[in-house]
């Protein structure tokens, strides 16, 4: 059994409220390491605090808005979440999940990148890693990062799945962030592998299960969970053609060096 970290796994929603507890000790059994907890909203916050309270040094929690979660006033909420990072910024291990999406709605295009930028100065302030959602919205989403690469010191672009040119130019903008990958690599039609092979070191990845979402084959139509990371680990062994250990430790390692307060 190999060491591991899910980096990015909503197991405080309600897809888990039955049996969150059961979940972790399942990934923990699997090599799971540590569970990285994205936030999506003030609301949401308790909750997942709460299993990261039941769970310490094994469930990790990041502080942030989702782009499609924001509130009628998102700037009140983001108060909140401002104040609790005054009094604890140590307990988070990144500002995420933050970002900009387009895919279902562009009205409030505008109101997200404002959003987006507020958060990436707290990542800057606290110099801390983000953990970026960008779904039809690549170049906005480069945009408004670009003039704070420099002062972030690590980030995810997370749930990766564009273009050979995306990821050329996100690893090239972006040089101290890595690129969430998920269950979507093991999909039959997935480009993934191709772009992956062609463009990206090993060394430039993090692995996730965006639980309770995109299901690795074979277990594709279930619930998600991060005790099936293995599955994409294998697919990246037989994608950049390395032994299944070193594999696991080249991406235990960015894990580390994306989030250092795992060390």
């Amino acid at each position: 059994m190999y060491a591991f970290v899910d980096t990015h796994t909503h197991l405080y929603t309600e897809e888990f409220a039955t049996d969150a507890d059961a979940v972790v000790h399942r990934a923990v059994e699997s090599g799971a390491t540590h569970l990285l907890l994205p936030c999506i909203d003030f609301d949401s916050f308790p909750t997942l605090m709460d299993l990261c309270h039941r769970h310490p040094g094994v469930c990790l929690p990041m502080i942030g808005m989702h782009p499609t979660e924001m509130p009628e006033r998102p700037h009140e909420d983001l108060d909140r979440m401002e104040q609790v990072l005054e009094r604890e910024h140590a307990t988070f291990v990144a500002i995420g999940e933050i970002g900009i999406d387009l895919y279902w709605d562009t009205s409030r295009k505008a109101e997200q990148i404002e959003i987006f930028k507020r958060q990436l100065e707290w990542a800057v302030h606290y110099q801390m890693p983000i953990s970026i959602h960008a779904r039809s919205a690549h170049q906005e989403v480069v945009e408004t990062l670009l003039p704070f690469a420099e002062k972030i010191p690590s980030g995810v672009f997370h749930c990766f799945g564009g273009s050979i040119e995306e990821a050329r130019e996100l690893l090239d903008k972006f040089p101290h962030f890595a690129l969430g990958i998920g269950g979507v690599l093991t999909y039959k039609k997935s480009t993934l592998p191709a772009v992956l092979r062609s463009q990206v070191p090993l060394d430039r990845i993090v692995v996730e299960t965006d639980a309770p979402y995109l299901t690795p084959h074979p277990h594709r139509g279930k619930r998600n969970e991060p005790s099936y990371i293995p599955h994409i680990v294998e697919k990246l062994a037989e994608v950049y053609e390395q032994p299944i250990d070193e594999v696991y430790q080249t991406l235990l390692e960015t894990s580390q060096r994306i989030f250092p307060r795992l060390k």
